[in-house]
């Protein structure tokens, strides 16, 4: 990689059912050297995460199958202590509560935030 750009070697697992979302989140997280998967529900998410580890989760709530709640408290089950920032359309309040105390570390509104920011927020997260 020339002209400072640099591998991060830090995993991401974008759990979103939107394409074009997910197409420009991975393509953002990777231009700033991150690696990224992505899964398309919240039963998929759950598939992958039982054979790997990531650095950090972007979640979306509202998804087919499992919804990004039941990802949430999956995560707390299990002990999985992987930073989550979750990403929804849900502008409510008591949604963003409830992530948090499901163990989300940020919680934005997609329509609200820039992809640039995105990544600002997942690099103050993984503290680089």
């Amino acid at each position: 990689m020339q002209n400072g750009q640099k591998k991060i070697g830090k995993k991401i697992l974008i759990v979103e059912d939107e394409q074009a979302m997910v197409k420009v989140l991975m393509l953002k997280l990777a231009k700033a050297g991150f690696e990224t998967k992505n899964a398309a529900d919240g039963e998929a998410a759950i598939q992958i995460l039982n054979k790997e580890t990531f650095d950090l989760i972007l979640l979306d709530l509202v998804m087919p199958k499992l919804d990004g709640f039941a990802v949430l408290q999956w995560l707390k089950g299990k002990g999985i202590k992987t930073p989550v920032i979750v990403t929804s359309n849900l502008s409510q309040d008591v949604d963003a509560k409830r992530s948090k105390e499901l163990g989300a570390v940020d919680y934005f509104i997609k329509s609200d935030i820039p992809i640039a920011e995105v990544v600002e927020r997942v690099k103050k997260v993984l503290k680089i």
